[in-house]
């Protein structure tokens, strides 16, 4: 796949570590991305710029969270979390989904958006779909407008985006 040339350097950052978390998986690590402050803000400002009118930014748990957050920071907007099970105080919204290698849930406070709320959904990969679509159900319980989902990589051989047909998402780099 092309990678934009302003993201070529950030693209050549992120590491392959095979067989993680388990056998046959091949993880994409973006650790050396964020320890870059170069190829970090590249990715940011990629991210960022594509808000479409979004006054609030949503994170998916784990890695989702640090892209959203200095997406939110930058910007001057609201963060909101998308997490695990058990590790939010308050009431909950859950949806459950199936990932590349199992299921998991995850959970948004209840009164975390409403139906004013325009949201720019943000994870780190786009892998076989399940997590942006679980996020941007969260995010309609509310009664918030998705304005787009925007992840760091894609990976093309797991045809995520096919199960994303009717949400926007914007993919910095798809490997």
């Amino acid at each position: 796949m092309t990678t934009p040339k302003h993201l070529e350097y950030a693209h050549s950052r992120i590491s392959n570590v095979p067989d993680f978390p388990k056998p046959g998986i091949l993880f994409k690590d973006i650790t050396p991305v964020l320890q870059d402050p170069r190829a970090f803000n590249d990715a940011v400002e990629d991210l960022a710029s594509h808000l479409n009118g979004a006054n609030i930014v949503a994170g998916i748990e784990s890695r989702g969270f640090i892209f959203a957050a200095a997406i939110a920071a930058k910007n001057n907007l609201g963060l909101v979390l998308l997490r695990k099970p058990g590790k939010l105080p308050r009431e909950t919204h859950v949806v459950q989904y199936q990932l590349e290698y199992g299921f998991d849930s995850l959970e948004m406070h209840q009164d975390a958006l409403d139906k004013n709320d325009s949201v720019l959904l943000i994870d780190d990969v786009l892998a076989t779909g399940g997590t942006l679509l679980a996020g941007s159900e969260l995010i309609a319980k509310t009664g918030a407008k998705l304005t787009n989902c925007a992840v760091f990589i894609e990976i093309s051989a797991l045809n995520g985006r096919n199960r994303l047909s009717s949400i926007p998402v914007h993919s910095s780099i798809i490997v």
